[in-house]
C-alpha cells in the first residue's frame, strides 16, 4: 500500500483531537486481502489505539483528556507489506475553530456593523470579516477583540444604498494554526443618502415664433451616485435679466430629456437628481439672448475616420475653462440620439467613438467652447468612420454630340450628406464599341477581360458636364461616368451608347472640289457661243483690256490708247461716228 497521504491532527475545542489522512492509490486486493489501517496515539502518560472510518477521508478521534503533548502514528498494511505516517504536535497549537453563527447586522449609509457567536471553549479568537462589493471587489477586516464572548466588527467606506455581501471565520489568536470554515454570507444593503456629483446637461436650441425651443438631455457622470431606491429629476429655468419667477418640471427615473420653451431672453437652467433624502448638486447651463449673429456662415471642415474612431481637432481658445463636441449616433433618424462629450481646457482634439458608428454614414460634429456655463459654437465639422463608393453613379441627362467630340452633363447629381462618402470628382469612361480605346489626352483602364478604356478625370465634384474630344466620325461609343469618394468607386457594369455623325466639312469640301466645277463646267458648255464671244472676242474691245487699265489713259469713263505708243500690224476702223470724235 501507498503511505498515507495528507496526514494532520487537530481539535476544535481542546478536548477531543481528529487525525485525517487521504486514502493511496488501489492495491487491487479485497476480502480478507485489503487494505487496512490502525492509529495509535501516544502521550506521555498513556497509550491511546483508533480503529478509523474511512470513505473519502479517513479520520480516527479519542478525548485527549489533559494531555497537550502527542505522537501519534497510522499504519496502512495488506499482505505485501506496510506504511507508516507519523505526527507529533502540541493541541494548543493544532486549534481548528468551528465558525462564528447567529450573525447579524446593523447599518447606516456607509457602514455596516456585524455582530455573531462562537463556541469560545476558553480559547482565545480573533476573527476576519470578508465584504464583498457589487463590482466583485473582495475586502478582508481582522478583528482583534480576542476575549469578548460575542464578536463584531465595523467596516466603513461603503456606498449608500448598495447590496454587499459579508462573512466571518475566526482563529486562535495564539499558535495560529488554521482558519475555521466561513460563516453563512449576509446580503446587506446600506441606507439611502443624499445623491452625489452631479448630472452632465446638454441641450439643443431650435428658433420658433417667439423664442426657442430648448430640448435639454442629461446623463449620469461617472462620479454620479443616486444613492437611493428611487430617483426623479427637477429642471428650473428663470430668466435672468429681471429675474422673474422660476419655472420647474418634475420627471421620472425613465427620462433623460425634455422640452421647454423660452423667449429672446438669456436664461438660466438648473437640473437636480431628487431621492428620498435630498437634491444632488445642481447641474447649470446658461442660454444667451437670441441674436441676429448667425452661425450658419460657420465653414463645415471634413474630418478622417481611424481604426479607433472618427479623429476630431480644434484650434484652442484659451478663454474657455471646458470645450463640447456633440453629433448624432443615427443623423438619419429623428431623434437621432443626440450625444455630447465634454474635454478639460488643454485639450484641443479627441477620438470620437460610438458603438452606433457604422462606415458609409456621414456625421457632424459641432465643437463649443463654454465658460461660466455658457457655451458658443466654434467650429463645425463632418466626416465618415469609412468612406464606402458611392450609392447611385451619376445619371447623363444631356447628350451633344458633333462629328469629333460629345458633351456629357449630370447636373441633377447630388453630392451632399446623403452620399456614402464625400464625392471628390468623377471618372469619364470612353471607348469605341468596336475596339480599344487610344483617345489624345486621356489614361487608359484596363477592364475585365482585357477590354479596354480610354479614363478621363474630373477632380471639381461641383463640375459635372464635360467634352470628350478627338473621336472619329460615323462610329459607334460606349461611355460611362463614375463618381468616386475616398471609398472608390462603384465597378463599371452599365454603358450609354453613341453614335458620331458624318464631317459636315469634308461634305463641304466636297462639294466645292466637284460639284461646283461640274456645274460651272455644264453652263459654259451650254452658252459656249456667249462664254467665247464675252471671254476671247475676234475684236477685243479696248474697254476691256486690261492693258489700258492705267489712269492717266482715261477721258471719262473712257480708256484712250496712245497710238504713238504701239506698233499695230494693221489698222481699222471699226465705227465712223467715233472715229470723227477722235
Amino acid at each position: 500500500p501507498d503511505t498515507p497521504k495528507d496526514f494532520s491532527c487537530q481539535t476544535r475545542d481542546l478536548r477531543i483531537v481528529t487525525c485525517t489522512w487521504s486514502q493511496g492509490g488501489s492495491t487491487y486486493l479485497y476480502g480478507k486481502y485489503s487494505t487496512k489501517y490502525t492509529l495509535s496515539a501516544k502521550s506521555s502518560q498513556e497509550m491511546i489505539q483508533c480503529t478509523p472510518s474511512c470513505s473519502k477521508q479517513c479520520a480516527c478521534s479519542w478525548d485527549i483528556g489533559q494531555q497537550r503533548i502527542w505522537n501519534v502514528t497510522v499504519t496502512v498494511e495488506n499482505p505485501l507489506g506496510k506504511k507508516t505516517a507519523t505526527d507529533v504536535f502540541n493541541v494548543n497549537h493544532r486549534i481548528y475553530p468551528t465558525a462564528p453563527f447567529q450573525v447579524w447586522e446593523k447599518c447606516t449609509d456607509t457602514e455596516i456593523t456585524l455582530h455573531w457567536n462562537y463556541q469560545r471553549n476558553g480559547i482565545e479568537l480573533f476573527c476576519q470579516t470578508e465584504v464583498l462589493h457589487p463590482n466583485g471587489k473582495v475586502e478582508l477586516h481582522n478583528s482583534s477583540d480576542v476575549h469578548s464572548p460575542h464578536g463584531s466588527i465595523t467596516v466603513g467606506g461603503l456606498q449608500p444604498y448598495t447590496e454587499y455581501t459579508a462573512r466571518v471565520r475566526c482563529g486562535a489568536a495564539k499558535h495560529f494554526w488554521r482558519w475555521s470554515e466561513w460563516s453563512e454570507g449576509q446580503t446587506i444593503r446600506t441606507e439611502e443618502a443624499t445623491p452625489s456629483g452631479k448630472l452632465d446637461m446638454w441641450r439643443e436650441i431650435t428658433p420658433v415664433l417667439g423664442g426657442r425651443n430648448v430640448t435639454l438631455f442629461w446623463k449620469q457622470t461617472p462620479g454620479f451616485r443616486a444613492n437611493g431606491r428611487r430617483i426623479s429629476y427637477e429642471v428650473t429655468w428663470e430668466k435672468i435679466e429681471d429675474g422673474s419667477r422660476p419655472e420647474s418640471i418634475s420627471l421620472s427615473s425613465v427620462y433623460n430629456s425634455t422640452r421647454i420653451f423660452i423667449d429672446n431672453h438669456s436664461y438660466k437652467i438648473n437640473i437636480m437628481a431628487v431621492n428620498d433624502v435630498n437634491f444632488s448638486r445642481p447641474s447649470v447651463l446658461v442660454i444667451s439672448r437670441a441674436t441676429d449673429n448667425s452661425t450658419e456662415d460657420l465653414k463645415e471642415e471634413q474630418v478622417n475616420g481611424t481604426d479607433d474612431g472618427i479623429f476630431i481637432s480644434w484650434k484652442p481658445r484659451y478663454i474657455y475653462d471646458s470645450y463640447i463636441i456633440d453629433w448624432c449616433n443615427f443623423p438619419k433618424l429623428q431623434p437621432c440620439d443626440l450625444q455630447w462629450k465634454r474635454f478639460g481646457p488643454n485639450t484641443s482634439s479627441a477620438v470620437i467613438n460610438s458603438a452606433a458608428f457604422v462606415p458609409g454614414v456621414r456625421y457632424n460634429f459641432h465643437i463649443y467652447g463654454s465658460v461660466a456655463d455658457r457655451a458658443s459654437l466654434l467650429e463645425k465639422k463632418t466626416g465618415y468612420l469609412r468612406e464606402l463608393p458611392p450609392l447611385l453613379d451619376p445619371i447623363v441627362d444631356k447628350v451633344e454630340l458633333t462629328f469629333n467630340a460629345v458633351t456629357l452633363s449630370w447636373d441633377s447629381y447630388l453630392t451632399n450628406e446623403s452620399q456614402s462618402g464625400f464625392v471628390r470628382g468623377y471618372h469619364v469612361y470612353v471607348s469605341p464599341v468596336e475596339e480599344n480605346c487610344s483617345l489624345k489626352g486621356s489614361k487608359k483602364h484596363m477592364l475585365s477581360g482585357d477590354s479596354e478604356l480610354c479614363k478621363y478625370t474630373i477632380e471639381n465634384p461641383e463640375e459635372k458636364r464635360y467634352t470628350v474630344e478627338h473621336l472619329m466620325s460615323n462610329t459607334k461609343y460606349k461611355l460611362v461616368v463614375k463618381a468616386y469618394t475616398g471609398g472608390g468607386e462603384t465597378p463599371i457594369d452599365d454603358f450609354i451608347y453613341i453614335y458620331t455623325p458624318y464631317n459636315s466639312n469634308v461634305l463641304y469640301f466636297l462639294f466645292l472640289l466637284v460639284i461646283v466645277p461640274t456645274l460651272v463646267a455644264a453652263i459654259c458648255h451650254w452658252k459656249k457661243k456667249w462664254v467665247k464671244e464675252c471671254c476671247c472676242p475676234a475684236i477685243p474691245s479696248p474697254n476691256k483690256s486690261k492693258v489700258l487699265s492705267f489712269k492717266e489713259f482715261k477721258i471719262g469713263s473712257e480708256k484712250v490708247l496712245k497710238i504713238n505708243d504701239c506698233i499695230p500690224d494693221m489698222l481699222a476702223v471699226d465705227n465712223e461716228a467715233e472715229a470723227q470724235k477722235l
